[in-house]
């Protein structure tokens, strides 16, 4: 394009973004697109959805147990299945956005959806809980409110995974990785993405928690719907900043990958009496060739006098798909962490319904407080990371991320495991507390001990976190092929999910291993009878073998460039 079609005479063609378009599908100006000034709208967002998510689910195991009067290993299942539905739906939504409606419109009808939800949440809590008989006749379903609560809440989730994977990656598509500038502007964003994302749950955890304990839970869900409604304003303002993906007819980036499959496989099965791609022209390295992936470079080969099998697969297409497969066992390895990283929000809560709460002579603050430490760890500490440490491991190893992003997921890893540890040591001092003064029988007795001594797992929660969801984000991300990197996002979302999936299975072979013959299990309703801190020591355990696992296969990862 020449000076005249920019319709401003002085723009070269440097100034325009390949392979970005605006709203109208016109081409558009780095100058006056995209970068911090688009990422602020699309931040903002995602504040608010986080505000309603940890809103609802940071006291989430406290409303089953104390309003719809579940037990606590019934509730901790409820949790840990939900949230782990809310961090598997991402796959779908990111598929539906990468493939069908691109990530823009992805994102608004998923708040719309995120809002209909919260506000049939609120409604929820309005229905009546028990049968009132009117003229010898049930006006209502005992069940009425469970049923609507649950339907209501799995619409959230749902909603959840449409917003996340696509609002990241959107927001993630406004720098151009080509540009030196913008390539670093866009590795501090993922920092401070997570910042944001952290302060709205602290906010939200503070205030909601609150409201739902002391005031009602109807306006502590009606609140969050009402920011995801300006939220979806500010994002619809920012519309004209952004850039867009330029729709291209080059084939879907499933499809190509498919192909790669369904080549390899059919090669694979005939005689090689195959000529193949010369290794000279195929640009295929030792490390990236016939060892590791002997099979995906059958895709690369032609076979003489076969009319199936006379086509073969472009070495870019063989090394996209390499490039996804090499993903695997770093997201298996992470499944540990993922372990982890579901206590925060549930037992960590219970141990602290029994601790002290008090605040003076009057204030009680609610035990889901705590879990905003964790996301003011994460406020503190992102700034530290992206502008201390970044810069000087920057100097030492030239990167432009300071360390490798595997580097960083495995240190938030070790991290989490050192988390584990000390929850353990903290709940085995609970339960010596309980037992000195007689309370060991008492489900509902406050124990003397401030709720405090749990900071510093939630601390260490949190700083994990910095290190580990930061990095997991932008090596999920940045691995996969550019019109995937919204599954890319919702792999890593997945971690979490079937996290929290093998949590509550965890929880169920515990409950019924050490509770078999109607014995008192590790977790039990009355916490100062159980031993949550075996359950514990347990989990540490599990997270140290994934930790030697993902070791291993960091240092034989390829990063794909």
């Amino acid at each position: 394009m020449n000076d005249t079609d920019t319709g401003t005479g002085n723009e070269s063609g440097r100034d325009f973004v390949d392979g970005a378009v605006d709203y109208k599908g016109r081409p558009v100006l780095r100058s006056k697109s995209g970068c911090w000034r688009s990422a602020y709208f699309i931040i903002g967002v995602e504040v608010a959805e986080r505000f309603a998510y940890y809103g609802v689910g940071s006291n989430l195991i406290t409303y089953l147990t104390e309003r719809l009067g579940q037990s606590t290993v019934t509730a901790a299942e409820n949790v840990n299945t939900w949230s782990g539905t809310a961090s598997l739906l991402p796959l779908i939504g990111a598929f539906i956005a990468d493939v069908f409606l691109g990530r823009y419109l992805t994102i608004i009808i998923a708040s719309l959806l995120y809002i209909l939800a919260l506000a049939l949440l609120a409604i929820s809590t309005l229905l009546p809980s028990e049968c009132e008989n009117a003229a010898g006749h049930s006006s209502c379903s005992p069940q009425l409110q469970v049923i609507v609560f649950f339907v209501s809440l799995y619409l959230m989730a749902f909603a959840q995974g449409g917003h996340k994977p696509c609002v990241q990656a959107f927001g993630a598509d406004q720098f151009d990785a080509d540009d030196p500038e913008e390539h670093k502007a866009k590795s501090s964003f993922f920092n401070w993405w997570y910042f944001g994302l952290c302060a709205g749950p602290t906010v939200g955890i503070f205030v909601v928690s609150y409201i739902q304990d002391n005031l009602s839970s109807g306006l502590g869900f009606g609140i969050p719907c009402i920011i995801m409604c300006l939220a979806l304003v500010i994002f619809l303002f920012g519309t004209i900043t952004y850039r867009f993906a330029e729709k291209t007819q080059e084939k879907n980036a499933f499809l190509r990958i498919g192909r790669v499959f369904a080549i390899a496989a059919r090669n694979w099965r005939v005689k090689p009496s195959a000529t193949s791609v010369e290794d000279g022209r195929s640009g295929i390295t030792p490390r990236q060739g016939s060892q590791q992936f002997r099979f995906l470079n059958k895709a690369l080969v032609s076979h003489d006098g076969s009319n199936e099998c006379g086509t073969v697969c472009s070495v870019e297409e063989v090394e996209e798909a390499k490039a996804v497969v090499r993903l695997i066992p770093i997201w298996v390895s992470c499944l540990g962490y993922g372990v982890v990283f579901a206590q925060t929000t549930t037992l960590f809560t219970k141990q602290g319904a029994t601790m002290d709460r008090s605040i003076g002579s009057t204030f009680k603050i609610p035990a889901a407080t705590l879990l905003s430490f964790t996301g003011l760890t994460i406020i503190i500490l992102i700034p530290i990371y992206d502008a201390i440490l970044v810069p000087l491991t920057r100097t030492i190893t030239k990167k432009p991320s300071g360390i490798t992003l595997l580097q960083r997921t495995g240190t938030g890893i070790f991290i989490s495991i050192v988390s584990m540890a000390v929850a353990a040591i903290v709940e085995t001092k609970r339960l010596k507390v309980a037992r000195e003064h007689g309370l060991s029988d008492d489900p509902h007795a406050t124990i003397p001990m401030k709720i405090w001594w749990l900071l510093p797992q939630y601390l260490l929660a949190g700083a994990g976190d910095v290190f580990t969801i930061v990095g997991m984000q932008e090596f999920f991300y940045d691995q996969m092929p550019s019109d995937l990197r919204s599954i890319g996002l919702a792999l890593y979302l997945s971690i979490l999910g079937i996290g929290s999936f093998l949590s509550s299975f965890i929880i169920s072979v515990v409950d019924k291993t050490t509770g078999g013959n109607g014995g008192k299990g590790w977790i039990t309703d009355n916490m100062n009878k159980g031993h949550v801190d075996y359950f514990y020591y347990l989990l540490a355990g599990i997270s140290a073998g994934a930790f030697v696992m993902f070791v291993y296969a960091a240092k034989s990862y390829v990063y794909n460039r």
